[in-house]
């Protein structure tokens, strides 16, 4: 791996493990619906920028439904779902949770596709687990019993990237940039009628505003680009280490910027699902055939 591509795997995991402390701190004057719906708003019109720049052309039309399917499980579901967390969950525990969304794709993977779990994933899916055990027990005795909900959320956000991930292998043949490009504007549509219901709820102060703006251009925009690019240089076993990483920045930025505190629980919780996720996903830089399916609908 180059110095270059090191540089920016790492600035990857640092934005998408930013993506959370953006979240925690604009979910609750916003509300969920109102911060994706800007999310995934200033990303599609990041990448439409890009696109006119670059003279892509994307044909929405044409593929609309597999957008809209891309869409809905990669990004406006689990996005919804993490903001909702974020109104009680802390940025470490929820970038921890994002993290099993491959334990969740290997999962659904075998279920697709019929065929048993190996030992290394069965493995794996008992340390993912046991680490999830370690952070809910850990949330539930520091916040109570209303962390309850918003863990099953962040969870059930993880198993709709799994969805997307195995959705993926089997969808149409369509570049890596207009997958990105389309279905942020899918998700935009998607999203956006939740906004009748769920209004903002309070005028967003300046924090707030540059946080929503932060999540949706550089932490889903530009970081869509960055991971494509990734994948072209180094290939997508490589690529995919960007998974374990998340955690670390996600639980630095939540104790650098929001003072949350790093227990002993915490980075226990965190070396088991990492542990779990290496397993399952089988984590070598020899290994590349399964990887580079399970990478496709990884994301923030």
């Amino acid at each position: 791996m180059s110095v270059a591509s090191l540089v920016r795997l790492i600035t990857l995991a640092a934005i998408w493990g930013g993506s959370f402390l953006f979240m925690r701190i604009a979910a609750n004057p916003l509300g969920p619906a109102v911060l994706i719906e800007a999310r995934v708003f200033f990303a599609a019109i990041t990448l439409l920028v890009i696109a006119l720049y670059l003279g892509k052309k994307l044909r929405f039309v044409t593929h609309s439904k597999h957008f809209f399917i891309l869409g809905f499980f990669n990004s406006a579901l689990p996005f919804l779902l993490f903001a909702y967390s974020a109104q009680v969950l802390n940025v470490s525990s929820l970038a921890v949770l994002n993290s099993t969304a491959p334990i969740w794709g290997a999962i659904i993977a075998a279920i697709w596709t019929k065929t048993a779990l190996t030992k290394n994933v069965t493995m794996g899916l008992v340390l993912g687990i046991a680490g999830v055990a370690v952070l809910v027990g850990l949330d539930v005795s520091n916040i109570g019993e209303e962390a309850i909900l918003p863990i099953i959320a962040a969870t059930a956000a993880s198993v709709s990237y799994g969805i997307a991930t195995n959705y993926a292998k089997n969808a149409p043949q369509v570049a890596a940039f207009d997958n990105a490009h389309g279905s942020m504007w899918a998700s935009a549509i998607i999203v956006l009628p939740l906004l009748a219901f769920f209004p903002v709820r309070q005028e967003p102060a300046m924090d707030i505003f540059t946080s929503v703006v932060l999540l949706g251009v550089v932490c889903t925009g530009i970081a869509y680009l960055l991971y494509f690019r990734l994948i072209a240089d180094i290939g997508p076993s490589s690529a995919l280490s960007v998974t374990f990483l998340i955690p670390v920045f996600g639980i630095l930025w939540g104790h650098l910027f929001l003072g949350e505190a790093i227990s002993l629980h915490t980075l226990i919780g965190s070396v088991l699902v990492i542990a779990g996720t290496m397993l399952v996903t089988g984590f070598s830089l020899r290994k590349t055939d399964r990887q580079k399916a399970l990478v496709k609908g990884i994301s923030e």
